[in-house]
């Protein structure tokens, strides 16, 4: 078996940098408030995203950086992430496009990174994990720079494991006896499609998705365990509450009815009383002349007698 041989030509390498340097820039440039970059931090993003990734592998296997090694990389990077910073905007309504371009170039840079390991003489393991590096290494290091948790850490559609999935089909597939360029060709694919899926049917795993809802639960160490009897029970249960609330509605509104009839009769006492009143008033008058019509007749009759 001859040793691996598959090179990136130079303008797919930077095609992939310039890539990485808009991605890195449009993401950057959505920060606000305290995390909002400048010009200088928005093109070192792109940069770090653009050749992170390679910069990573070629460390990890102790060579020179072949993004060092041209004066055509760095300047890519940063044109492309002004270029990325200044044309946010359409770059986010094409995302869908970015999006499937990078799953492509995450197979591309595994496929790289894996193949020059081989090449270098590393056993299949470490260099399947070199070319998965190499892959996510670009968001790896944005992620740090900028403060940020890891993004493949956490709860997400399947990047890492995508990346590592091709370059585990590009070893597996070489060391059987696969020619590298097919073998990459199949790496690259893989990757793509494990992406693209991924994406698309919001797929992650599944100890991130429970991670994900019962974080809570995990950060107290006491995650419970429902057996179906106790969750028919607590249904139950439920019920009953349900149709005591109920009955205690229906008691307030009957309590209420009570108390607007109450309030009826007592206006219509009231109103009762004031015309007991009033009729008292009118009595009292009628006394008082009937009372001073017999004095102003008996001071009349006086004189005559």
């Amino acid at each position: 078996m001859t040793e691996p041989a598959f090179v990136l030509p130079l303008w797919a390498d930077l095609t992939a940098v310039a890539l990485g340097g808009v991605q890195g820039a449009v993401f950057a440039s959505g920060f606000q408030g305290q995390r909002r970059l400048d010009l200088l931090g928005v093109a070192l993003i792109g940069i770090i995203v653009g050749m992170g990734g390679g910069l990573i592998r070629d460390v990890l296997l102790g060579v020179t950086p072949a993004t060092l090694q041209s004066n055509w990389y760095i300047l890519t990077a940063v044109a492309a992430s002004l270029t990325g910073m200044l044309l946010a905007g359409v770059f986010q309504r094409l995302n869908k496009l970015i999006v499937a371009l990078d799953a492509v170039l995450i197979g591309l840079f595994g496929a790289f990174g894996t193949s020059k390991a081989l090449a270098l003489g590393l056993p299949l393991i470490p260099a399947i994990f070199v070319g998965a590096i190499a892959a996510v290494g670009g968001g790896i290091a944005r992620d740090i720079a900028m403060g940020l948790p890891i993004a493949i850490m956490h709860v997400g559609s399947l990047y890492a494991v995508a990346a590592a999935a091709g370059c585990t089909a590009l070893g597996i597939s070489y060391q059987l006896g696969l020619e590298i360029v097919p073998a990459a060709v199949l790496g690259v694919s893989v990757t793509t499609v494990i992406r693209l899926l991924a994406v698309v049917f919001d797929l992650s795993l599944p100890e991130q998705r429970r991670i994900y809802r019962r974080r809570v639960a995990l950060e107290t160490s006491a995650i419970p365990v429902i057996s179906p009897a106790v969750l028919a029970q607590a249904q139950a249960d439920a019920e009953q509450a349900q149709a005591a609330a109920s009955q205690a509605a229906e008691a307030v509104e009957q309590a209420q009815a009570a108390a607007d009839q109450a309030a009826d009769v007592i206006e219509q006492v009231t109103e009762a009383v004031e015309q007991a009143q009033a009729a008292a008033d009118l009595a009292t008058e009628a006394i008082d002349t009937i009372t001073w019509d017999a004095q102003a007749g008996e001071a009349d009759d006086g004189p005559a007698r």
